[in-house]
């Protein structure tokens, strides 16, 4: 029969296996959770090192790099800072001068500008356009527009042909609906390009065939669904067969 201080002795033993089995656990998690956050950090530098900078979420916008995973966030986020919209477009010398602000109803320009050089140039020259539009405008002229061009047409780009920006007005000018992202310079309707050498290519005369300027203009189209929010072509409706609607709406349509 087990005596009082046999009790005692055993329940000590118990009471001292105790700490040795927990500083055991505690020794593995510390040891699973330093091999966890080593991996971690060694794939980080692995896909900082070769995956594309667009594609990666933490990197900064560059009107250098070609649309990504990640462009539409980080376009967002200059573009929604109308201070930090102009800084960048002073660091990357694209020259704009502030459009006056007026607002009518639902129609407004805050946050506008007019484009006048860095960026292939507009015509009718400097349209009213929201900076975060400005912005899209610049990353679409240079990784979709100037390159389709040279593969595809064999000459850069002298203009770039529109209906217009802000406009006062609802969807498809109607009396009543949704205003338009044209009324808050949130839109751009692209008509024509006319290259270096003189050629005019045409949306309303050029997207249909299979010729190189009906290939660019679907380029381009297609380019401008990574970067703007909204792109409707010849493709999406008769309204739309004389130009390239691209905006920066709150949802996104490639049509």
């Amino acid at each position: 029969m087990a005596t009082p201080a046999r009790h005692r002795a055993r329940g000590r033993a118990i009471l001292s296996e105790r700490p040795l089995a927990s500083r055991r656990a505690w020794a593995k998690a510390s040891a699973w959770l330093l091999n966890t956050l080593i991996a971690a950090g060694l794939l980080a530098l692995l896909v900082d090192r070769f995956v594309p900078p667009q594609h990666l979420p933490w990197t900064a916008l560059s009107l250098d790099q070609p649309p990504g995973l990640f462009t539409a966030a980080k376009l967002d986020r200059v573009g929604g800072d109308p201070r930090r919209c102009r800084r960048f477009l002073d660091a990357n010398a694209i020259r704009f001068t502030e459009a006056s602000t007026r607002t009518e109803g639902f129609c407004t320009t805050e946050n506008s500008v007019r484009l006048s050089s860095g960026v292939t140039a507009l015509s009718p020259a400097g349209p009213i356009t929201a900076c975060p539009l400005a912005l899209q405008y610049a990353l679409w002229d240079r990784q979709v527009v100037r390159p389709a061009a040279r593969e595809l047409l064999g000459s850069g780009i002298r203009r770039i042909e529109h209906f217009g920006a802000y406009s006062c007005r609802r969807v498809y000018g109607r009396a009543t609906g949704s205003p338009s992202n044209h009324a808050r310079a949130a839109a751009l309707d692209v008509a024509a390009f006319v290259t270096r050498d003189g050629r005019r290519v045409s949306v309303l005369d050029d997207w249909e065939g299979e010729d190189a300027e009906a290939a660019f203009l679907r380029r381009v189209r297609d380019g401008a669904c990574r970067v703007f929010s909204g792109v409707l072509s010849p493709d999406y409706n008769a309204a739309h067969a004389d130009h390239l609607h691209l905006d920066d709406g709150r949802w996104r349509t490639c049509r």
